[in-house]
């Protein structure tokens, strides 16, 4: 793994059955298309599919916020770049980023806060050892990378101060 670059995790192509009436990737299948993301970084780290049907855990996502930059089209391929920004016993923060893969834009954004559950008593529980070394060493990769400007934003519509709702 390159130091200090998000992890390149997933290309697909937006699908025809993903177009909503405005001819572009309907608001519920940019949710998709970050799963499918968010699945191959957790495979890398063994707490995928594979992972789940062994130990009897997995991982819950908690929190999700998405910010749409430009819209994407049927056909368009789709790469994604992935990075964990920060974890602890029990959760990682995982940021996804969505470009147009031969255009090269921003499409899209996602922040994921995933928690590890034990299934058994569906609460949860700490990483296994081996997962928080992978997760460990992922973070220290891409420790120099700067914070995206998308992370952390918080819903709601700034009024100036003589401005009234509606206006």
């Amino acid at each position: 793994m390159d130091n200090n670059k998000p992890l390149a995790t997933c290309r697909l192509s937006v699908s025809p059955e993903w177009i909503d009436y405005n001819g572009h990737m309907n608001v519920g299948y940019y949710s998709v298309a970050f799963d499918k993301a968010t699945d191959v970084l957790l495979d890398n780290i063994d707490l995928g599919a594979a992972y789940r049907h062994r130990a009897d855990a997995s991982m819950f996502i908690v929190e999700a916020h998405l910010t749409y930059e430009r819209e994407v089209s049927e056909g368009d391929p789709l790469r994604f770049e992935t990075r964990v920004l920060d974890a602890d016993g029990k959760r990682l923060h995982i940021f996804h980023a969505m470009y147009h893969e031969t255009d090269g834009y921003l499409a899209a954004t996602n922040e994921l806060m995933g928690l590890h559950v034990d299934l058994q008593k569906r609460r949860s529980a700490p990483f296994p050892d081996t997962a928080q070394e992978r997760i460990a060493a992922l973070l220290a990769s891409q420790q120099e990378l700067p914070r995206p400007e998308q992370c952390g934003r918080i819903i709601g519509i700034r009024r100036h101060e003589a401005a009234r709702p509606g206006e």
